[in-house]
């Protein structure tokens, strides 16, 4: 997604990547790929673009959560732009961020940080989670492991607001409706796609955009973050915010990269068509969803499959995807919330069952 944005923007991507895929190395100028973002294996991806492109900045994505740490050696190495791994750490270290939504009289589903006496309707959380990764149903009794925390079940849709900000003021770039998948009983509530349309009274829209205004100078985000939140038929409550560029930045017309580095440099800038209220649009754009496809079994993808030119995020011939971990993702363009969902339904089916023609290990079956 940042390599693709990177690229629209006219600039020349130098990537580190976990995956590289093959629509990664498509866009890069050139990469490398690491087994993991822990300072021991990023260092010599950082020495060698700055060695040998004089590389000076660097834009974050995804996955530091479970490195926050790295975010401080790219910090002593490379201008940020995005925001400050202090600002970072402060989202990962929950009883500091649940206590300055008190503070500003925010709501949030209840959360404790000790393990309640009975399970009830608590959900276990990692601190350092991403995606929605290894939150379940906690059972009284069940062991867990690493730091975690516990947080009332909070029925209700699940939404997000994108957001830029300059350490000051915010400024919304749209409201996004999104939906879970559960893979297994350690993995309830994975985050699975997203769409750049919530039916949200304006009520609401209200209330979030003045959440935004609160919790931006109290933390100085800066950048692209989101904001993830529950609604409900009488109110809508806080559940986390995301302090980097998420997958619904590329769902919106925006040269969004651009405006990222600006808002980080200290420049919001002037609201464009795009994004200002719906009420004040001339016409709407048409709506988009983006979604993950998990493999339903371990897959080994074979090197003659044809990936239609919908799919992202494409893995390499031969690369192994185990059960539960994402195979690709699709993106759809339509003209009502129903469609784009049906599309995507659609999309993820044929990239399963294409699949489905060839063994778990590659190999063509006819059968």
């Amino acid at each position: 997604m940042l390599a693709q944005a990177a690229k629209t923007a006219g600039l020349k991507p130098l990537l580190i990547d976990l995956f590289a895929d093959q629509d990664t190395q498509g866009y890069a100028g050139d990469f490398r790929q690491v087994p993991s973002l822990a300072e021991q294996d990023l260092a010599p991806a950082v020495d060698y673009f700055i060695e040998r492109y004089g590389v000076t900045r660097v834009v974050y994505g995804s996955g530091f959560e479970h490195h926050p740490e790295s975010l401080y050696y790219l910090n002593s190495r490379l201008l940020i732009l995005g925001n400050h791994p202090d600002v970072f750490a402060r989202q990962l270290d929950k009883p500091a961020f649940f206590s300055v939504l008190d503070e500003l009289n925010i709501p949030y589903p209840e959360v404790a940080f000790n393990a309640p006496e009975y399970a009830g309707d608590w959900l276990v959380k990692p601190m350092q989670g991403q995606g929605g990764g290894g939150i379940k149903h906690y059972h009284a009794g069940d062991e867990t492991n690493g730091a975690v925390y516990w947080q009332r079940f909070q029925p209700g849709a699940s939404c997000s607001v994108l957001f830029l900000a300059d350490g000051q003021q915010a400024q919304v770039v749209g409201f996004n409706s999104q939906w879970l998948i559960r893979l297994s009983e350690a993995q309830e509530f994975v985050f699975s796609g997203v769409a750049n349309n919530a039916d949200l009274p304006d009520q609401r829209k209200a209330q979030v955009a003045g959440w935004l205004k609160q919790v931006v100078p109290v933390f100085g985000l800066k950048g692209l973050n989101s904001l993830d939140f529950i609604v409900t038929d009488v109110d809508c409550y806080v559940l986390e915010i995301n302090p980097r560029p998420s997958a619904s930045m590329q769902l919106y017309d925006e040269d969004l990269l651009v405006r990222h580095i600006q808002a980080c440099e200290g420049t919001l800038g002037a609201t464009s068509a795009a994004l200002k209220p719906e009420t004040e649009r001339l016409k709407l754009p048409p709506l988009s969803g983006y979604q993950i496809v998990y493999a339903e079994q371990d897959t080994t993808i074979p090197s003659q499959f044809e990936w239609p030119p919908w799919c992202m995020d494409v893995p390499k011939a031969g690369d192994r995807c185990r059960a539960g971990q994402p195979i690709c993702s699709i993106i759809a363009h339509q003209n009502n919330s129903q469609s784009v969902a049906e599309q995507l339904r659609a999309k993820q089916q044929l990239i399963i069952s294409k699949l489905k023609g060839f063994d778990r290990h590659g190999i063509y079956s006819q059968r």
